[in-house]
């Protein structure tokens, strides 16, 4: 079945209308007047009823073209306003922003700078879900997702924005009653507090140069959510081993003590994945510039 464009001819009409002649309407359009009468012929065809009244010397609307174009009157002003809102999303920073990120680095992080962005950029506002949950952005229509480890589909870019290390850690009092762990093998005879969304599972990677253990741990506690497990290992209820966004603040002040500081784990990468638009939106851009700078500039988002 062929698909009727309900716009094919209105702009010929229009200008026909206002410059009462096919010549002058064709002139105003930049085509030929063969084409304007023809694009006003399919027109009337389409509607059914006569617009024109035409005649050797002039053209005047019928009753129904007058009906008609009173009712299209605004319709010239609203395209160029809609043009204009279309390329103002490639220039203009603002619009709403949807985005989904981790609730780690959201608490952490996120909330902070994005309080800082808005006072930056008035003219944005920004919905952000704040879940570790896969999420197709295109479906469900986020512009921007910040995501560690993940596996980028098609038509997406992704931009690296940092990586954070991760830390092996406890609260001193603990590690008094429990004993220090010299090598990964110790963890064994530990309490250990688990991430239950790592993609290796209940296994814990620590690396020194070319060496590396693989520790499988059978966790006293596993949690879904990073932030409640360092509030676990607060209490003392064990050895955690997080990224530095996490815990990095509690070591510099001495809430938790590290182990197995000569063995590193993998570092935990950080990226900002939008959809693949060959023109993204200024809000979009201005965001992720902003993200980068800064990550930049925070020493729990560096690898070393």
């Amino acid at each position: 079945m062929k698909t009727v464009d309900p716009l094919h001819g209105v702009a010929a009409f229009l200008a026909v209308a206002e410059h009462q002649g096919f010549t002058a309407g064709a002139a105003a359009l930049g085509l030929t007047r063969a084409t304007v009468s023809a694009q006003v012929a399919d027109l009337e065809a389409r509607l059914g009823v006569r617009l024109l009244h035409r005649s050797t010397r002039n053209v005047r609307l019928t009753p129904a073209g007058q009906a008609y174009r009173d009712r299209l009157a605004d319709l010239p002003g609203r395209l160029t306003e809609a043009e204009r809102a279309a390329r103002a999303e490639q220039t203009v920073p603002e619009g709403r922003l949807r985005v989904t990120a981790p609730p780690d680095l959201g608490l952490r992080f996120l909330v902070p700078w994005v309080t800082e962005f808005l006072r930056q950029h008035p003219g944005i506002s920004i919905d952000m879900e704040l879940s570790n949950a896969p999420r197709n952005l295109i479906e469900s229509r986020f512009d921007l997702a910040i995501r560690g480890t993940l596996d980028v589909g098609p038509n997406l870019i992704t931009r690296a924005l940092g990586q954070s290390r991760l830390i092996t850690c406890a609260r001193a009092d603990y590690l008094m009653r429990r004993g220090v762990p010299d090598r990964p093998g110790d963890l064994a005879g530990h309490d250990t507090l688990h991430f239950s969304g790592l993609r290796q599972g209940r296994t814990w990677t620590f690396l020194r140069g070319e060496e590396r253990i693989d520790v499988p741990v059978n966790p006293r506690m596993e949690m879904s959510e990073g932030w409640a497990l360092r509030s676990a290992a607060l209490e003392g209820a064990g050895v955690v081993q997080l990224p530095a966004f996490i815990v990095g603040h509690d070591v510099r002040e001495g809430r938790l003590v590290p182990v197995l500081s000569d063995w590193q784990g993998r570092p935990v990468p950080l990226h900002a994945v939008y959809p693949d638009n060959r023109l993204i939106a200024a809000r979009v851009r201005a965001f992720v510039s902003f993200l980068a700078a800064k990550a930049k500039a925070e020493i729990d988002l560096q690898p070393t």
